[in-house]
């Protein structure tokens, strides 16, 4: 969780410097596109703040009143965010471009707003970079493609740095675009078609973040693969024969819920087959991915996974 807190603190920052200038120029310059980059940058730097609460709270331990840890709250932050950055960045960004094109407002200083823009990608691209750094390395560990493990994992944080990083590097080509083709027809509306773009991208970011979130809040199963490395784990036990039945449930980021029924060899007492599930729940709760283990017996007739 450290690197994605590096990840969370470096994008902060970057953002916020960000911000300050896309606001500058945007007074400045008049154009909507910028206001617009403005709006994204500062909704982007407030939830970089929910992110930070929510790598920092869904790192809390079980105890009696959440005996499956906290990581939950990872994903209810992080849904904080990305409804921020749908309301504060995509719908003020598509109001702002509409108001723009009823009553459009006369640009100058452009060569302050290319300043900006081209400041912005030099730090967005750090940021973006980071972010691109760590999710190549956990979809190299997993072998699939880099955006197929952005999508996929259990990580919020890391998914909405790198989608909101990536979004404000495609914003600004949009932003550019729609400021140079101003400056060349004279006609405000390519701006204005700018700022609504702009507002567009981010709400479908933002969409497909809430929507992520969503189905880790209430419950995401893992998969595939994961099942079989589990399998593969409990096999490598000595006492275990057979598995049967497996489930496998995210609590949190990279943590799971683990139910799982196995044929145990040999043909022992309750009592001693009893101690040896709970010594092998305790086995697997020492691997940091698994916040609890609940083991129990296959009967005859089922069928081996």
């Amino acid at each position: 969780m450290a690197n994605v807190s590096l990840t969370v603190v470096l994008a902060f920052f970057a953002n916020l410097v960000v911000a300050l200038g896309k606001s500058f120029a945007a007074a400045l310059t008049g154009s909507a596109s910028m206001t617009a980059e403005a709006a994204h940058s500062w909704a982007d730097v407030g939830n970089e703040i929910f992110l930070l609460v929510a790598d920092r709270r869904g790192s809390g331990r079980a105890d009696k009143r959440h005996p499956l840890g906290y990581g939950r709250e990872a994903y209810f932050w992080s849904t904080i965010a990305a409804f921020g950055l749908f309301t504060a960045g995509a719908v003020v960004s598509i109001w702002h471009g509409i108001q723009e094109l009823i009553d459009p407002e006369p640009a100058t200083d452009y060569w302050i707003a290319y300043l900006v823009l081209g400041v912005s990608a030099v730090l967005e691209g750090v940021s973006f970079a980071q972010a691109l750094r760590q999710s190549r390395a956990g979809a190299k560990q997993r072998r699939v493609t880099t955006l197929r493990f952005v999508l996929g994992t259990s990580n919020p944080t890391l998914r909405a740095v790198f989608a909101e990083d990536a979004a404000a590097l495609v914003g600004l080509v949009i932003a550019f675009a729609g400021i140079l083709l101003h400056q060349i027809t004279g006609s405000p509306v390519f701006d204005a078609i700018g700022s609504i773009l702009v507002g567009v991208l981010l709400g479908v970011v933002a969409v497909v973040l809430i929507d992520r979130n969503r189905r880790f809040l209430v419950g995401q199963g893992a998969g595939d693969e994961l099942n079989r490395t589990v399998v593969d784990l409990l096999l490598e036990r000595p006492a275990v024969d057979r598995v049967t039945y497996i489930h496998l449930e995210y609590v949190g980021p990279e943590r799971v819920f683990l139910v799982a029924a196995v044929d145990l060899r040999g043909d022992d007492t309750e009592t001693h087959v009893a101690i040896v599930l709970r010594r092998l729940e305790r086995e697997l709760e020492e691997n940091e991915h698994i916040e609890e283990a609940i083991l129990t017996l296959s009967t005859p007739d089922d069928a081996s996974l």
